[in-house]
């Protein structure tokens, strides 16, 4: 099912602007009456990576569910593999899909679905947030409240869209602001080329940023080599990892510091554990990204990231906390600077079917009545 559910502030990207957030829901029955739940989401649809929400709801109808349909869900492994046998790429649609299985067997076991993938090594993740207006006096006032809201101590911030110098500014007046209080990481989101990837980034170590995710263009490992070992500051790839094989290679070229790891793009929790066993045997430490989930996604996410040891710098799990309604009955947990895990069996979530009903995109168009009509 396509869902579209607005935002609660504009969300700017180097590639575009945020107001509505898409994302396939995704539900699988069992012959004896138990159900799972899984999605994907992307941002700014293709113009992120190559799948968008229209595809990915293709994909799972036409090619997907017509193989799945009648075979054993506690076959998780062997569900991959089929799925990767039977459709070339197109990872977002097969994560969504390996989400809801996962989260029916944990529940016909009556286990927290992390119990699936080895157990959970986490009961809470730091929770970084997104300052994304594009204007610096707005992103210091929200860090501010979301500071004195006990919400979070790490902040990201979405560059790479405007001015490289003025981006500079931006992102280095908010570090001086916050320092000694809050950790402050930059997104390029592959914006930059090598030159100006090398000339901000000095000035942004100066000014106490922490982090620098996907500087320059994701098949350019090169160049995230050298700049990884040009700079004290930490160079995380995000775009450039996908899939396991995508980890070894980066770890073969020492081609970033930290790894991102989400769910969708590595193909589903299992890929995501096997990513992460790479990183961790590389001593690569992680990062718990996301693509704006709703609470559906956020829950699979977290259920994973809490069974891997390699998640040491914190999360962005806060894809419910930016938009403006959800699609479950009880909501995550976020405080005390952190999203804390939630138990119960399978992702512990139950989506709420009026809401469903009401933001999925082929719902029944809503005639409002107008106050002067008195026929009935």
């Amino acid at each position: 099912v396509l869902v579209d559910i607005p935002t609660t502030r504009v969300h700017h990207l180097s590639f575009g602007a945020i107001t509505e957030q898409n994302y396939v829901s995704v539900r699988v029955r069992s012959d004896d009456g138990l159900g799972g739940v899984g999605e994907a989401s992307t941002i700014g649809g293709p113009a992120w990576a190559e799948e968008s929400t229209e595809t990915i709801k293709a994909i799972i109808d036409q090619y997907l569910t017509p193989q799945l349909l009648g075979r054993d869900p506690r076959d998780l492994q062997a569900m991959a593999a089929l799925m990767d046998r039977l459709v070339r790429g197109n990872r977002f649609a097969k994560a969504a899909v390996e989400m809801a299985l996962l989260d029916l067997v944990a529940r016909s076991l009556a286990v927290p679905a992390h119990r699936l993938l080895g157990g959970k090594v986490h009961d809470r993740i730091d929770l970084a947030w997104t300052l994304a207006s594009g204007k610096t006096d707005a992103d210091i006032d929200e860090g501010e409240a979301k500071i004195a809201a006990r919400l979070h101590h790490i902040f990201k911030l979405k560059i790479g869209a405007g001015d490289p110098a003025a981006d500079v500014a931006h992102a280095s007046r908010i570090a001086q602001h916050f320092s000694g209080r809050a950790s402050v990481q930059v997104d390029v989101n592959q914006a930059w080329d090598e030159l100006t990837a090398t000339r901000c980034i000095a000035r942004l170590e100066a000014a106490g940023v922490a982090l620098i995710e996907q500087p320059v263009a994701r098949h350019n490992l090169a160049a995230m080599a050298r700049l990884a070992q040009r700079f004290e500051v930490a160079i995380m790839a995000d775009e450039s990892l996908a899939t396991p094989t995508d980890a070894l290679q980066l770890v073969q070229q020492a081609a970033a510091d930290v790894f991102a790891l989400k769910l969708t793009k590595a193909g589903g929790p299992l890929a995501t554990m096997r990513t992460a066993a790479i990183a961790d045997a590389a001593g690569i430490p992680c990062y718990g990204g996301c693509m704006l989930e709703t609470s559906v996604g956020t829950a699979a996410y977290l259920h994973t990231f809490a069974a891997i040891g390699a998640i040491r710098l914190g999360c962005e799990l806060f894809g419910p906390l930016l938009l403006k309604d959800d699609l479950v009955t009880r909501p995550l947990t976020y405080h005390d600077g952190a999203i804390h895990l939630h138990e119960g069996h399978g992702f512990g979530i139950e989506i709420d079917p009026d809401k469903l009903a009401f933001y999925r995109r082929d719902r029944a168009p809503r005639v409002a009545l107008s106050s002067a009509s008195t026929s009935t």
